[in-house]
């Protein structure tokens, strides 16, 4: 028994926090970052000294939270930017980071943020950014992208994309790809007004069509 003792709170402290970093993600993702810790610990259903044990600080536990998500959108840079062609890296990019950020508000407030602390999270913003600016560079020199394109565009089509709310994360996702869509056809050099994806019924919105 002595044995195994040991293997057993290993086991049960590795299921506490895997149960605190999932109720994490989806306050978060359902309410922005500014989630009580103490209502992480009631929705993982840990008391408060067990959420401060695995995560002293809400900066370390916003961090582990979104790690899947950094090394997501950093893949994505990185497959954009590899691409021969850096237009469509370019569009590539701004497809799937605007999907990315509309499956999780959370991760968007945090990566729009100067959320104190976090070093994890504004190391890849800033990677991110970086990236896009060399990318966005190349699609202006091969004559696809705007010349006026700034970087400041980029933060400004995820804080627009993070104001698309509906009532399904699967409508929210549909309607950034369309958002997206738009996006690309309005940085294009010249547009070829390519045909959009599918319109997403949002909550707001009234039926597909304008009406008469």
């Amino acid at each position: 028994m002595t044995d195994r003792l040991p293997h057993t709170l290993r086991s049960d402290a590795l299921d506490n926090r895997e149960r605190i970093l999932d109720a994490a993600r989806a306050l978060f993702s359902a309410n922005g970052l500014d989630v009580p810790m103490r209502e992480v610990a009631r929705r993982a259903g840990v008391g408060p000294a067990t959420l401060y044990r695995h995560f002293p600080t809400k900066q370390m536990l916003v961090a582990d939270a979104f790690a899947d998500q950094l090394h997501a959108c950093r893949a994505i840079v990185d497959e954009g930017c590899t691409d021969p062609d850096p237009w469509r890296g370019l569009c590539l990019v701004i497809e799937k980071i605007c999907e990315l950020h509309a499956r999780d508000r959370g991760f968007t407030e945090a990566f729009l943020s100067t959320y104190p602390g976090v070093k994890d999270v504004a190391a890849g913003r800033e990677y991110t950014v970086k990236a896009v600016a060399e990318l966005a560079q190349r699609a202006k020199q091969a004559g696809h992208l705007r010349s006026d394109f700034v970087l400041d565009d980029l933060i400004l089509i995820l804080m627009a994309n993070k104001g698309i709310h509906a009532t399904s994360t699967a409508t929210q996702v549909e309607a950034s790809r369309r958002f997206s869509g738009l996006v690309i056809q309005a940085f294009e050099a010249c547009p070829r007004h390519a045909p959009l994806p599918p319109a997403a019924r949002l909550a707001s919105a009234p039926p597909h069509g304008l009406s008469q």
